[in-house]
C-alpha cells in the first residue's frame, strides 16, 4: 500500500514573494530558489522540505479557496491515487516533471493537498 513519507512542503500565499524570501535568508539564514528549503539527510540526501512564498494573486492553489497548501511526499503516486480514488476521494490533476510527479486532491476543510514522488534516482 501507498504511503506518504514525510511533509514535503508548506507554501502560504504573500503580498510580497522577494521581501518574504529575503526577510527568511536574513532573519534566520534559510533560502534557496523555492523559498526556505531544507535538505534531508541519510537515504533522501538530494530531497528537501519547502517553506514557499506565492504572490498573493496565485491561483496554484485553486479550487481551495484558503491561503494556503500542503505538500505531501508519498512513495508511490500511482498507488496512492489509485487508493484514493477507491475511497472516492476526487483527484483534480496529475503532472510530471524531470524531477518527480505531482496529484493534487481537497482535504475535508477545502485544503488543497499536493501529492509528491520524487523522481527515481534523486535520492529515493
Amino acid at each position: 500500500m501507498a504511503k506518504v513519507t514525510g511533509l514535503g512542503g508548506v507554501f502560504y500565499k504573500v503580498e510580497d514573494v522577494e521581501k518574504t524570501k529575503a526577510w527568511y535568508m536574513e532573519m534566520l539564514g534559510v533560502g534557496g530558489e523555492w523559498g526556505a528549503m531544507f535538505p534531508f539527510k541519510g537515504d533522501m540526501a538530494d530531497g528537501f522540505a519547502l517553506l514557499t512564498p506565492f504572490g498573493d494573486d496565485t491561483d496554484y492553489f485553486a479550487p481551495s479557496d484558503k491561503s494556503f497548501m500542503i505538500n505531501l511526499r508519498v512513495d508511490d503516486l500511482d498507488a496512492m491515487v489509485a487508493d484514493l480514488e477507491a475511497k472516492g476521494v476526487e483527484i483534480l490533476g496529475r503532472q510530471d516533471e524531470d524531477y518527480g510527479r505531482f496529484a493534487w486532491i481537497m482535504d475535508p476543510d477545502g485544503v488543497k493537498v499536493e501529492l509528491y514522488q520524487q523522481a527515481s534516482g534523486d535520492g529515493e
